[in-house]
């Protein structure tokens, strides 16, 4: 370091770096010499934790890693479970697993997109997203009861079938019949008909936020040639997910290593050419529109085939809720389920999904005990945020919010 650099903290309280995200900076004048990230704000033990309860007990941790894509973080948790326990879900389960996996992913993109676009000066963007999201926590919330950490993914399928009502809004001195007749247009059939009438509507509002920022000069300007990666870079860099897909390559577990049904699908893997801010903003907005077909498709599935989205096998799996409060021995077991759990055989396993941020996988270790011996997570993030010194040297201070943007990056799987 030079006489004439200065040295600049970079959050953590700026609200693009998540609160938690400390940057250490030296610039000469505007420019970014070196830029070292300091993270540790947020440690939480999440795989200590986990080594500690039984393996039912920590499905729910698992949505509290990746807050915004709560089910996207089950998920590889759940399939690990199962390799070691080698039990397939029933078909209508991983159908329904697959159609929430990808609403979450659009779950995660208009935050991302909201998020991104207000960092950089789009106000109106934020609003916009955050209305539709609205809609998909609604469809998490009939599913599961909760509006964000679901645990709706259980060892053996899913915790029930999609319900068939929808709740619906009601006439109060603040709302009058007629406003509550509006909102409930596209309740009055069952979750499957709110999701599909919300992929109706989707591609319209995505060309909204393109007709916002796409060709928009001031946006071109904050994200065209910042933060560029070339392929092989990206791949050195350990990137996933959109990063390395805007890089040019086209790699999604979804396709190389298929999991669940989405060998079934018809999708396409949309890439970038110049691995900057832009070509992984347009990689995302494409993942939206391709994640909206795939949901589409899933529920024409879903209404043709009817089935159990759980495996009969009781060892794995409650009883039914009427036959517990009538049964003592279902009673007994509900119990000893949701206390002790079940033993895994021994042996280790890795599962992993295409998560909206890239490859988010789980290693489980079992010695045959009701609780994991040892379990580590690959969090996409935690690669791309180390990244954020090559990505920003010889880039503006005011460039720095763009890629930190454009990483997508969540604390809680990166300081777990």
């Amino acid at each position: 370091m030079t006489e004439s650099n200065l040295k600049l903290n970079f959050g953590p309280q700026h609200p693009a770096a998540h609160g938690v995200l400390r940057l250490i900076m030296e610039m000469d004048g505007e420019v970014i010499i070196n830029l070292d990230p300091h993270i540790g704000l947020l440690h939480r033990g999440t795989e200590k934790l986990a080594e500690i309860k039984p393996y039912n007990h920590s499905i729910g941790y698992m949505d509290r890693m990746d807050y915004v894509s709560m089910m996207c973080c089950e998920h590889p948790y759940v399939l690990a479970i199962e390799s070691l326990l080698d039990i397939t879900p029933p078909k209508r389960a991983q159908y329904i697993r697959v159609m929430f996996d990808e609403i979450t992913r659009i779950l995660n993109h208009l935050l991302w997109l909201g998020c991104h676009g207000l960092d950089i000066g789009a106000m109106a963007l934020f609003l916009y997203c955050f209305r539709e999201r609205e809609d998909l926590y609604d469809a998490y919330e009939a599913v599961s009861g909760a509006r964000m950490h679901a645990t709706y993914y259980r060892p053996g399928g899913v915790y029930r079938d999609l319900p068939e009502e929808m709740p619906q809004y009601k006439a109060n001195k603040f709302i009058s019949e007629k406003k509550v007749k509006r909102l409930n247009y596209n309740r009055e059939g069952s979750l499957l008909d709110f999701i599909e009438d919300f992929t109706n509507r989707f591609p319209s509002l995505v060309d909204e936020y393109e007709t916002l920022l796409t060709d928009n000069r001031i946006w071109k300007q904050r994200t065209v040639d910042i933060g560029v990666v070339t392929p092989e870079r990206a791949m050195q860099l350990g990137f996933t997910g959109p990063m390395l897909r805007g890089s040019g390559i086209e790699w999604d577990l979804r396709r190389n290593q298929s999991y669940e049904v989405y060998d079934e699908l018809d999708f396409l893997i949309p890439v970038g050419v110049n691995g900057d801010c832009y070509d992984r903003y347009l990689v995302r907005i494409e993942e939206m529109r391709q994640s909206n077909m795939i949901i589409q498709q899933c529920i024409r599935w879903l209404r043709e085939n009817q089935g159990p989205v759980m495996i009969g096998d009781h060892k794995y799996r409650p009883p039914k809720r009427d036959s517990m409060k009538h049964d003592m021995e279902s009673l007994i077991y509900h119990f000893k389920h949701f206390t002790e759990g079940y033993s895994v055989p021994e042996g280790n396993t890795y599962k992993a999904i295409e998560h909206p941020k890239g490859e988010f996988g789980v290693f489980l270790l079992s010695d045959g005990a009701n609780k994991p011996y040892r379990l580590k997570v690959r969090a996409p993030s935690f690669a791309h945020l180390a990244a954020i010194d090559e990505m920003s040297k010889g880039h503006m201070l005011a460039d720095v919010v763009s890629i930190i943007g454009t990483l997508d990056i969540v604390f809680g799987e990166i300081d777990r």
